[in-house]
């Protein structure tokens, strides 16, 4: 199912985080933002408003800092989702680096981990050390170990691809099977948000080459290995991913955002064009634009002048669409560097190896 598909409503429960990621794209730590966590009402009534529309019962738990950092906030929203209805799944992505106590309550209760981190433990403690400075992939293996034995879920890897890492992809499969990890995405590193900039020399020539190669080893070996590039690849259609629907996020600024790079709704950058609903704590309500939501709907193949006559359209959509207005600044363009590498991606990928079992995180 193409990736416009992934009905949920995500939480972006804190801002505060226990690593130093040399890549973060947010700006969590910014005078504005710090340490601010999700209001439970406001969550309270996402969910209703969300459960009311029809689409899947499945929430997540996401950035803009580390989700377990607030794990009974965590634990509340989901006994709320499954008080209005038990059969509620759950997924988080997380960047694994919890206590044993925290490991047993999600491996026992999320149904889809997606753990981000880079590889092997030179390149994880390279570009997401802990914010003291130690070591994150001595925790990381721990609870890798642990969720391999005890987890009734998936657990999954969600990767980004730097120039340090970019020829080591097969090697990433590897290291991870060996802690029983069955499923892999890959996405090249992006600049910060509102940053235009790219993070570092991150070659695509080098990037496809590699990633085909891990593909096809994935595939070889009954594991999936996909990327933002490839998500849409599995069936045709107008919408690019679950921001032009739009699906909700609930920031914890009190704002609803339809895409995960839109973290704030109070900030002064083109990412607000994502800010779509706001929290009205007086009233106990979200009140919803209807011009926003109308505008991001919109965002659609058939709109796009550059994309619909594209060969491959319907198979990409624009790509990414934070990606594109962090970078491009037009919600109905789109970044046009990458167009090239998902051509060649999509003509030499097999119709097998376009297929996977879990939506992106």
């Amino acid at each position: 199912m193409a990736h416009n598909k992934k009905e949920m409503i995500s939480f972006f429960l804190t801002t505060r985080c226990n690593l130093d990621c040399i890549y973060c794209y947010t700006n969590k730590n910014s005078s504005t933002h710090s340490h601010q966590v999700l209001d439970f009402q406001f969550a309270c009534a996402g969910i209703d408003d969300y459960y009311k529309t029809g689409c899947r019962h499945h929430i997540r738990f996401f950035g803009a800092g580390e989700p377990t950092l607030e794990i009974e906030l965590m634990k509340e929203i989901l006994a709320y989702a499954k008080s209005k209805d038990r059969n509620t799944t759950c997924e988080i992505q997380t960047n694994g680096c919890f206590n044993s106590k925290t490991a047993a309550w999600l491996a026992e209760n999320i149904d889809i981990v997606w753990f981000s981190c880079d590889g092997l433990p030179s390149i994880q403690d390279y570009y997401r050390p802990l914010a003291d400075g130690g070591s994150s992939s001595v925790i990381l293996e721990k609870n890798l170990k642990f969720f391999q034995d005890y987890a009734k879920g998936m657990a999954g890897i969600r990767t980004t691809i730097t120039d340090k890492n970019v020829s080591s992809q097969t090697e990433l499969i590897q290291y991870y099977a060996a802690f029983g990890i069955r499923n892999f995405w890959a996405d090249p590193v992006f600049p910060q948000i509102g940053q235009k900039g790219e993070f570092d020399s991150l070659k695509m020539e080098t990037f496809i080459t590699e990633f085909i190669r891990a593909v096809r080893y994935a595939y070889q070996n009954g594991m999936t290995y996909g990327s933002i590039l490839t998500c849409n690849f599995d069936e045709p259609g107008e919408y690019a991913c679950r921001a032009c629907l739009p699906a909700p996020h609930l920031t914890t600024d009190g704002y609803v955002s339809a895409c995960d790079m839109a973290l704030f709704g109070n900030d002064n950058d083109h990412m607000n064009v994502f800010i779509y609903g706001q929290w009205n704590q007086d009233k106990g309500v979200i009140e919803y634009d209807p011009d926003k939501i109308r505008q991001l709907q919109a965002r659609k193949l058939s709109n796009m002048p550059t994309c619909k006559n594209c060969d491959i359209g319907e198979y990409c959509r624009g790509y990414c669409l934070g990606e594109v207005v962090n970078e491009e600044g037009n919600l109905f363009g789109c970044k046009s560097k990458i167009c090239t590498p998902v051509k060649k991606l999509f003509y030499e990928l097999m119709e097998e190896e376009k297929k996977y079992r879990y939506f992106h995180p």
